[in-house]
C-alpha cells in the first residue's frame, strides 16, 4: 500500500507504534490527562458562577459575552500566548488554554439550568422555609442535572478534539504523533499523519459516545425527552377526554 491511507493502515497495525516510548499508548495517556485537567479547571470556575448567576436571575448579559468572547478567541493562540507568561512551556500552559476554550459551554447550561426550574418548585421550597442558598443547594441544583450533563459532554468533546494542538507547545497528547508525521517528508510521514488524524477523532467520537451514555444515566427518567413526551402526550389525552 504505497497510499497514504495505506500507509495509515499500515502504521496503526504495527504493535511498535503503540508500545514504544512515546507511541500511542503514552500519547493517550497525555491527551486524556490533559483534557481531564482542563475540563476540570472549567467545571471549577464555570459551574459556580454559571449557577449563582442562574440562582439570583441577574447576569444573562454576562453570560452571553463570556461565551462570546472566549469562542472568539482562539486556541491556538491562546496555546501561543500563554507559554509566554509564567506558566511556561508545557502541560501548565495548554491545560488553562483548553479550560478557557471549555467555559462557553460549561458556564452556558449551568445558567440556564438553573433558569429552566419551575417556578412553582422554586417557590414551594421557600414556603417551606429554605433559605436561597438551601433552595439552589436542595432543589435548583438537582433539577439542572441535566444540563450540567449537556454542558460538560460538549465541552469534553471540544478539548478533547481541541487538544491536539498541544503539540505545537510541547505540551504532549496525540498531536505529538501528527506532528512527528510533519516533521518527515509527505511521502514518509503522510500516513502517519492520517493516523494521528484518526486517533484524535476517534477519541473524540468515543468520548462523545460514553458521554452521551452518562448524560442519559444522570439525567432522571421524568425529564428525558422521551419520557416529556409522553407525558405531554397523556396530558392532551387526558385533556381531550
Amino acid at each position: 500500500m504505497s497510499n497514504p491511507v495505506g500507509q495509515a493502515v499500515l502504521w496503526l497495525n504495527d504493535p511498535l507504534n503503540w508500545t514504544n516510548p512515546g507511541g500511542v499508548l503514552d500519547r493517550l495517556g497525555e491527551h486524556l490527562s490533559i483534557s481531564a485537567a482542563a475540563v476540570l479547571l472549567g467545571c471549577l470556575v464555570a459551574w459556580p458562577v454559571g449557577l449563582w448567576l442562574g440562582h439570583t436571575g441577574r447576569g444573562g448579559g454576562l453570560v452571553v459575552l463570556v461565551s462570546n468572547v472566549t469562542l472568539a478567541v482562539p486556541t491556538l493562540a491562546l496555546l501561543t500566548i500563554l507559554p509566554l507568561t509564567f506558566l511556561g512551556f508545557g502541560r501548565p500552559s495548554v491545560v488553562v488554554a483548553l479550560a478557557v476554550f471549555a467555559v462557553p459551554p460549561l458556564l452556558a447550561n449551568a445558567y440556564t439550568g438553573v433558569r429552566q426550574v419551575d417556578a412553582e418548585a422554586r417557590d414551594a421550597a421557600r414556603g417551606m422555609g429554605l433559605s436561597g442558598g438551601q433552595v439552589l443547594r436542595r432543589v435548583e441544583l438537582p433539577l439542572a442535572v441535566p444540563y450540567l450533563a449537556a454542558g460538560f459532554r460538549t465541552a469534553a468533546v471540544q478539548v478533547v478534539a481541541t487538544a491536539a494542538l498541544a503539540s505545537f507547545v510541547n505540551g504532549g497528547g496525540l498531536g505529538q504523533i501528527i506532528r512527528a508525521g510533519f516533521g518527515l517528508d509527505i511521502a514518509a510521514g503522510g500516513g502517519q499523519i492520517i493516523a494521528g488524524g484518526l486517533l484524535v477523532a476517534g477519541l473524540a467520537m468515543l468520548v462523545e459516545l460514553v458521554l452521551a451514555l452518562v448524560e442519559r444515566v444522570a439525567t432522571p427518567r421524568a425529564l428525558r425527552p422521551g419520557r416529556r413526551r409522553a407525558d405531554r402526550r397523556a396530558a392532551a389525552a387526558v385533556a381531550g377526554g
